[in-house]
């Protein structure tokens, strides 16, 4: 519409069509980088089911752990020690945020093998496996990097949640609203196997 304009030699409406769709580029560019800054996150609204774990031994304290998240994706680790952790990203938003419908968002970032006893921790080998795919457009690494750009996120922190590795146990972990991840046994089996751990 704007060459139109222009080859009709009006020139100013083919300036102002021109400036307009330059503005819309803009937005649209950077519609795009805040999505691809956000990958990987998802919404939290209640609390809300993060990943499933099954866990089989595959020998003294070690362990295979396959982790099911809701959107239907599994992975399978290794990890040693006594028990598991799972450790997660959560992004909150200032209130005036919040008020356009901006909900609290979460990943999970990775899960560890620990051991009971903090002197074994120190000497044996630690098993960590990143669950983040490492976006180079992370929204945590924006904030750091360029606060001034981001003063609408009003905090971005860790949350985690362990529990004893038995073999055969099934857990569930969800995230509550106020930010904090929660481990519960699955099922009756698992409940009644971290009641003859002690837990």
């Amino acid at each position: 519409g704007a060459r139109r304009r222009w080859r009709e030699r009006h020139r100013f409406s083919a300036c102002h069509r021109s400036l307009w769709t330059m503005v819309f580029l803009l937005l649209a560019l950077l519609g795009a980088f805040s999505a691809s800054a956000l990958l990987g996150y998802r919404r939290l609204t209640t609390e809300t089911l993060l990943a499933t774990l099954q866990v089989r031994q595959l020998g003294p304290q070690r362990f295979n752990v396959r982790i099911d998240t809701p959107d239907g994706a599994h992975r399978d680790v290794a990890i040693a020690g006594d028990q598991w952790q799972l450790d997660a990203r959560v992004v909150k938003w200032e209130a005036r945020a919040v008020m356009f419908g901006a909900p609290a968002l979460y990943r999970l970032d990775r899960i560890s093998g620990r051991y009971a006893d903090a002197t074994a921790e120190s000497e044996r080998a630690r098993s960590v496996v990143a669950l983040d795919e490492g976006n180079p457009f992370d929204l945590l690494d924006l904030k750091r990097r360029f606060p001034q750009w981001l003063p609408w996120i009003d905090a971005d922190y860790g949350s985690a949640a362990f529990l004893p590795l038995v073999d055969g146990g099934e857990y569930n972990v969800s995230l509550a609203p106020a930010g904090g991840l929660v481990a519960r046994p699955a099922n009756a089996l698992t409940e009644r196997k971290l009641r003859e751990a002690g837990w």
